[in-house]
């Protein structure tokens, strides 16, 4: 049975990536900083079928504890996900907050490649692959995207530039790079405003956890001998925005 690391299982993309593993017959390590939620999953999954890990991936001392006091039915990594990261804010760079930009560093950038590298040796020995969670705004700017924007920049760049390192390891490594996908997202990015989240995604048929989830599990589950180097994915609704032009 092959095993899979999921980051932030708690909700959204990460919950569904839990769920559709487990139910193609994985076991899922997963991490989140909300109890009550790893709890049910783990409930909901069985715990012969799912680990949870209670922390901030942030927290880089409690993480690599909790990697080193796996059980053994859950310590060979076959697959790490890293799912967890966020946006905050949407105001443009001259208002926006210092504070929130380097919560969105912190978070989509140092939490990830720490992990990363302190996974690479499970996952090397079992030629196993990485899928990185980048987006959309990696590739096309928009007004408040600023940090946010440019962490999945480097997560894109990142697992590109993975892909280079470990060649001959037999690990694969995929950037998933997705648009519009209704989840907690907008809430958490909005400090909270549903009616925010509501009417983003009102009548847009947006992509959902789950079609994401199936995405990876098909990525995760191709021949070894084939890798997705990046994989973008928009819901019809979506697609590209025109230039902006200020006139005096």
């Amino acid at each position: 049975m092959r095993t899979a690391f999921i980051t932030g299982g708690t909700a959204g993309i990460g919950e569904a990536s839990v769920r559709a593993f487990v139910a193609a017959g994985w076991r899922v390590v997963t991490t989140g900083r909300r109890a009550d939620r790893l709890l049910a999953l783990v409930d909901a999954l069985g715990a012969d079928n799912v680990h949870m890990i209670v922390a901030d991936v942030r927290d880089a001392s409690a993480m690599q504890a909790a990697i080193d006091a796996l059980p053994d039915a859950f310590g060979k990594i076959d697959l790490l996900i890293n799912n967890a990261g966020l946006a905050l804010g949407t105001t443009a760079a001259q208002s926006a907050s210092v504070d929130q930009w380097r919560t969105m560093i912190d978070t989509n950038i140092t939490a990830l490649v720490t992990l990363t590298h302190s996974l690479l040796p499970r996952l090397i020995e079992r030629q196993g692959a990485i899928i990185n969670l980048s987006s959309v705004a990696a590739t096309y700017p928009y007004t408040g995207g600023n940090v946010y924007g440019g962490t999945k920049a480097f997560v894109r760049q990142f697992s590109l530039n993975l892909r280079s390192d470990l060649h001959g390891t037999g690990v694969r490594v995929t950037s998933i790079e997705p648009g519009m996908v209704e989840t907690e997202f907008t809430v958490v990015r909005t400090g909270g405003n549903q009616a925010a989240s509501d009417a983003l995604y009102g009548g847009a048929n947006p992509m959902t956890g789950d079609d994401i989830a199936k995405t990876m599990l098909w990525v995760a589950e191709l021949p070894p001998h084939l890798n997705i180097n990046t994989l973008e994915l928009m819901p019809v609704s979506q697609s590209f925005a025109g230039f902006q032009v200020a006139r005096q």
